[in-house]
C-alpha cells in the first residue's frame, strides 16, 4: 500500500458512518430502521451502495462499494434493484446511500422540463434539482448514456446517419425497456422532435442480447443502446446521430446520501476522476465477453489504478 493510501486509510480509521437500513426488496430487515440524513452518525453502521438492474451500473456501484472497503468503511451491498422508478424513492428515502446514475437520463426524470442538454449545464441542473438529503458527487469522464441504433444493412438501405433520417420510413418498430414507451426521448419525443413515427415493442434486457437480437432478426427496426456497450465496436450496428439533442449528455454520476461524509465522498470522487469512456466500455466487455462477475472486474479495475 502506497503511502497515500496509508494516510487516506488512517484519517478514517475509528470514523463511524450512519446507518442505512437495508431495503425491503432485498432484506428481510425492517426498511424504516434506518437513520439517514441525521447529523450525527451511528457507531459501527454501513453505507448502502446501490445499483440498478443492470450490469453496466452494478459494476461501478461494486467498485465504489470496494473503494470504500479500502477506505475503511463498511459497506451493505444492495445491488440489482430496479429501474429508477423504483430505486429512486428509496434513495429520497435515505435507504440508499451511494448510488452510480447518469446525469442528463436522472435529471428528465427529476424535471421533465429541463432545458440543459450539454455535459457540464446538465450537471448543474441536476445538482440544482436533487431532492433534500441527496446531492451529487463529481461526475466522471466516462458516459452510457441512451442512444438509438439501427443495422448497418438498414442504415445502408436507407441512406441514414441521423435520428431525423428516419422520418417518412413506414413500419418502424422501436424495441428498449418498457419505461422507454414513456421517457421524454421515447416514442412521443422522436415524433416531437424529428417527426418519426414508431411502434413499440418492450424488449426487458436494458440493451442486452435480446434487444441486439430482436434488431438484428428484423422483429424491431430502431433499439435503444448505451454508448457504452461492447456490441457496439463490432461493427455491424449504426448509431444514429442526434443533433436536436433528444437524448441530454449522461456522465456517469455519484449519488450520495448525508452519511456520505467528507472522507467517504472523496474516495468515490477519486473513482469518478478515474474512470474513463475507455475504461466503461472495457469493464463492459469483461461482463459481456468473459462473464467475469462485477466484484472480479471491479478489484481488477481498482488495482489497476491503484485505488485500493
Amino acid at each position: 500500500m502506497t503511502k497515500k493510501k496509508l494516510l487516506r486509510f488512517g484519517s478514517v480509521l475509528g470514523i463511524a458512518v450512519l446507518g442505512a437500513g437495508a431495503l425491503a426488496a432485498c432484506s428481510s430487515a425492517d426498511p424504516l430502521d434506518n437513520s439517514a440524513g441525521s447529523e450525527e452518525p451511528d457507531a459501527g453502521g454501513s453505507l448502502v451502495v446501490g445499483s440498478q438492474d443492470y450490469y453496466s451500473n452494478e459494476i461501478i456501484a461494486e467498485i465504489y462499494a470496494q473503494a470504500l472497503e479500502a477506505g475503511g468503511y463498511e459497506v451493505d451491498r444492495q445491488m440489482r434493484i430496479g429501474q429508477r422508478e423504483v430505486y429512486m424513492p428509496e434513495i429520497e428515502g435515505g435507504k440508499i446511500d451511494v448510488f452510480p446514475e447518469y446525469t442528463g437520463n436522472l435529471l428528465q426524470y427529476l424535471d421533465a422540463d429541463a432545458t440543459a442538454t450539454e455535459s457540464q449545464e446538465v450537471y448543474d441542473a441536476l445538482a440544482e434539482a436533487m431532492p433534500d438529503g441527496v446531492r451529487v458527487l463529481e461526475q466522471s469522464e466516462a458516459s452510457d448514456q441512451d442512444s438509438y441504433v439501427v443495422t448497418k444493412e438498414f442504415a445502408e438501405e436507407h441512406d441514414l446517419t441521423s435520428i431525423g433520417d428516419l422520418a417518412g420510413i413506414e413500419g418502424l418498430t422501436l424495441g428498449g425497456n418498457s419505461e422507454l414507451e414513456v421517457r421524454p426521448y421515447g416514442p412521443e419525443g422522436l415524433k416531437s422532435v424529428y417527426g418519426v413515427d414508431v411502434a413499440f415493442t418492450p424488449i426487458e434486457d436494458s440493451g442486452g442480447p435480446l434487444t441486439v437480437k430482436a434488431l438484428t432478426d428484423g422483429q424491431v427496426q430502431l433499439v435503444d443502446l448505451y454508448t457504452a456497450n461492447p456490441v457496439l465496436a463490432g461493427g455491424d450496428l449504426v448509431v444514429l446521430e442526434d443533433p436536436e439533442a433528444l437524448f441530454l449528455a449522461s456522465q456517469v454520476v455519484p449519488l450520495a446520501s448525508d452519511a456520505v461524509d467528507d472522507e467517504a465522498a472523496a474516495i468515490i470522487n477519486e473513482v469518478s476522476a478515474a474512470l474513463t469512456a475507455e475504461d466503461l466500455v472495457a469493464l463492459n466487455a469483461r461482463s459481456v465477453d468473459e462473464e467475469a462477475a462485477a466484484p472480479t472486474i471491479a478489484a481488477d479495475w481498482l488495482a489497476e489504478k491503484d485505488l485500493a
